[in-house]
Order: structure tokens, then C-alpha cells, then sequence
């Protein structure tokens, strides 16, 4: 039994992967150079037989006419044919045979083989050429003498080597000037492609040099080719979609401390209150209650923040009852002991659940106490577009020039003026009633101190 060896295929293919070309300019390079080396081959293989078919063509042009030149030594008038001696007999004489019929009147002397192949050739009769291989490379063509006396053929005999010589250089140096411009093929495409692909790498540097730095900078204020065009709008597309991202994350970062600051305020002052002195266990108690509260608030609003930062990610569904919420949100220390919640009417109940409506008022409720001279208020009545929440404070207002600023990130009427505050809870409180259907709003015409609405949707 013969066991068979075949080429494993998975290794050829593996050999193939590892061997093509890594980059985009080499394989483009390749893919030149491939097409190239085909077409040339074609061309070259067209020339060669055009070539060829040439020489061949000249070389019986070349028989015929010295068949020509010894027809007129054969005198074909009389009865018989008869072979006419001239001055030139030597020359004409050179691998020439004549015929009277099938019978040979003359012919070289010892030609031995090449006769039998010019025998059969004058026995076909007519103008015909064969191509016969005797000592080298010959070419033999007949030519027949009409006459009187009878028919006569002529056959002339030429040695094709120096035709072939002359074909095979003409091959060897078309194979040269292949190589040549094969090779000059494959540099000028890797320089025409490492040209072409320049902007391309410069784009690609300057994205990521952009998008680390958060930059403005984008690729559709340069002048760009055609075919960079759309590369560089998706570019950009992608650098403002990252820019966004990072706008989102610091926001969130800043909404985050900005909403985390007061509960964790709340648990400091309290470590601190119970470490001051001995305390009983039910002080301890209530120190644990404040503490635990205020670690719950903490993971609530972490949460509440985080579902709202998911992109595309609706408010939870839930009701919250609005005057039950807004006590809770008031029972705490560090508020004005002037501060009142009133509603108008039959109990509401908005349609956001209860953690929701307490970040949206929190910041609300923040500012009031923080600005206020001593009273503040917070009343709740039905309104057309569902349940509206007023924050009302006695302080000093919100300056008219300031008042387009309002609900911008970061922006403070007076950074100096002894408050704390980053100027991110307004801006919070508004975007949290927008992911709702609702909307926060401030109303220039109440005097003196400020008004915040808020406005929901009734559940």
C-alpha cells in the first residue's frame, strides 16, 4: 500500500498571509506591480510572435527571390528542360535544386537528407515553404518554372539561425526591458501611493492629537482633496461625538460632587457631633439614622444621575405625591426657620417618580436657602400643563443682567459673593425636568427676592 502525500492547504494559505504585505501602500505596491508584470507579458509574448512571423516572412521573401534568380538559368522552351550555365553558377548553385517534374536535374552535392526533404517538396508541387531540421535549423521553399518544354521546380534552401539568433535576442531583451519597467513600476507607485496616503496619516495624527486634547480644531476648515473629503467629515463627526462625551462626562462629574456635597455634609457633621463628647445610645442611635439617610440619598442620587446620563435612556415610570415629597426634601438641618410648604387644592401627584422630583427641586431649594434673608417658600397648585412647584425666596434676586446666564454649566452671578456653589445645580435641576416633559424657568417679574417654577406632568 502507497500512501499518498498531498500539500496541506491551511499551511499555503498561513504561508500566503504572512507573506502579503502589511500595509496599505505595499499592497496597493503589489496589486501595481501584479497587473504590471501580466500586461507586459502579454505584450512581450505578442511582440515575440509578431517578431518571429516577421523574420520567417523575410526569409521566405529571400528563398522565392533567389528561386527567382535561378528560374532564369532553366530554359523550359523545348522539348526538354535544360538547366543554362551562367557566370554566378556557384552562387546560384548553393542549396538550390531544380526539377524536371519529379525527376532532379541538379542539386548540391551532398546534401544527402536536406535532398529528400526537397525531393518531397517538389513532388507537392505549387509555391509552398516547410521548415526542416537537418544539421540546424533550415527553411526550404519551391518555386515552379512554367514552360514549352514541360513543367520545372525550383527549391532553395537558407539557414534560419541567424533568424533565430536574432528572435532570441530580440526575447532576451524585451525580458530586460521587462524587468526594467517592472521595477521602475513598483518605486513610482509606493512613492505616487506614499504621496497620495500622506494626508491621510496627517489626518489620523492630528485626530488622535485633537480628540486627547478635547480640541476645537477640525479637518473641514482645511482644504482637503475630493477623495478626503468624506474621510475627513466622518472625522470630524466622530472628534465632536468625543468632544461630547467628555462635555457629558465632566458634567456629570460636576453634577455629581455638586448633588453628593450636601448628604455627605450631613454625615461629616454628625461624625463630628458624635465625637465631640460621650453620647447616650439613643443620640448614637439617631447619629446612625442620620448617617444611614443620608448614605440612601447618596445612592439615590448616584442613580438618579446615572439613568438620566444614559444616552437615550427615558425617565423611569412612577408617580411621586408632590406635597408628601417636598416635606421630606424640607425636614433636614441648615434650612431658614421660615420655610413653607403649601398646595392649593387636593393632594397632586406628578408624574416622575418621588427621587426624580427631589433632585429637580433640590437644587432649587439649595439656592433659596442660600440666598434668602430668613423666609422661603415652596407652594404647589394644578396648572394647565399639569402640576407647577414655586420656589420663592426673599433674598436679594438674580441681577436682570444675569438673568439669560441663569441655567448655563458653571456660571455664577458673583463668584465672590461668600457662597459656595459651582454653578451646576440650576443647569442640573432644568435638565432633569426637560428628561421628564416638564421644563424649570425663572420669573423676572416676582420682586423682591426670586422665583423658580417648575413645571411636571400630572401623574
Amino acid at each position: 500500500m502507497t500512501a499518498t502525500r498531498h500539500c496541506p492547504r491551511p499551511a499555503v494559505a498561513a504561508f500566503l498571509r504572512r507573506s502579503a504585505p502589511r500595509t496599505l501602500r505595499g499592497r496597493l505596491s503589489l496589486v501595481a506591480l501584479t497587473t504590471a508584470a501580466l500586461l507586459m507579458l502579454v505584450l512581450t509574448v505578442a511582440f515575440n510572435a509578431v517578431a518571429q512571423h516577421r523574420l520567417r516572412h523575410q526569409a521566405d521573401d529571400e528563398l522565392r527571390t533567389r528561386a527567382a534568380a535561378v528560374a532564369t538559368t532553366v530554359d523550359t522552351s523545348g522539348s526538354t528542360v535544360r538547366v543554362l550555365e551562367t557566370s554566378h553558377d556557384a552562387l546560384l548553385d548553393t542549396n538550390v535544386w531544380i526539377y524536371s517534374g519529379d525527376r532532379l536535374l541538379e542539386g548540391p552535392p551532398n546534401a544527402g537528407r536536406l535532398t529528400r526533404v526537397a525531393d518531397a517538396l517538389a513532388g507537392r508541387g505549387g509555391r509552398r515553404c516547410v521548415t526542416a531540421d537537418v544539421d540546424g535549423p533550415l527553411r526550404l521553399c519551391s518555386q515552379p518554372v512554367s514552360g514549352d518544354g514541360g513543367g520545372a521546380t525550383v527549391v532553395t534552401a537558407l539557414d534560419l539561425s541567424p533568424y533565430r539568433s536574432s528572435a532570441g535576442t530580440l526575447l532576451l531583451g524585451s525580458l530586460a526591458l521587462d524587468a526594467v519597467m517592472l521595477a521602475c513600476t513598483y518605486a513610482l507607485t509606493r512613492l505616487a501611493v506614499g504621496r497620495a496616503l500622506r494626508p491621510v496619516r496627517t489626518m489620523t495624527d492630528q485626530a488622535t492629537q485633537w480628540s486627547a486634547v478635547a480640541s476645537g480644531e477640525r479637518f473641514g476648515r482645511t482644504r482637503h482633496p475630493a477623495e478626503l473629503a468624506r474621510l475627513g467629515t466622518s472625522l470630524d463627526a466622530l472628534l465632536d461625538r468625543i468632544r461630547t462625551l467628555l462635555r457629558h462626562e465632566r458634567q456629570l462629574t460636576g453634577e455629581l460632587s455638586h448633588e453628593l456635597r450636601t448628604p455627605l455634609s450631613r454625615i461629616i457633621a454628625e461624625l463630628d457631633w458624635w465625637r465631640a463628647r460621650p453620647r447616650t445610645a439613643a443620640q448614637t442611635h439617631a447619629t446612625h439614622e442620620v448617617i444611614a439617610e443620608a448614605a440612601r440619598s447618596m445612592r439615590t442620587i448616584c442613580d438618579t444621575l446615572l439613568d438620566d446620563a444614559r444616552e437615550g435612556a427615558p425617565s423611569a415610570p412612577g408617580t411621586a405625591d408632590v406635597l408628601a415629597t417636598l416635606r421630606r426634601l424640607t425636614q433636614g438641618p441648615g434650612l431658614p426657620p421660615h420655610l413653607t410648604v403649601t398646595a392649593d387644592g387636593p393632594p397632586l401627584e406628578a408624574g416622575v417618580p418621588p427621587a426624580l422630583l427631589e433632585r429637580i427641586v433640590s437644587p432649587l431649594l439649595a439656592n433659596a436657602c442660600r440666598y434668602a434673608h430668613g423666609e422661603v417658600a415652596l407652594r404647589v397648585h394644578r396648572s394647565p400643563d399639569g402640576v407647577r412647584i414655586e420656589v420663592t425666596d426673599d433674598g436679594p434676586g438674580v441681577p436682570p443682567a444675569f438673568a439669560g446666564q441663569l441655567f448655563e454649566p458653571g456660571r455664577r452671578a458673583e463668584p465672590g459673593d461668600g457662597h459656595g456653589g459651582a454653578g451646576l445645580g440650576l443647569p442640573l435641576a432644568r435638565r432633569l425636568a426637560r428628561s421628564a416633559g416638564g421644563e424649570v424657568t425663572y420669573d423676572p417679574g416676582h420682586a423682591p427676592g426670586a422665583r423658580f417654577v417648575v413645571t411636571l406632568p400630572a401623574g
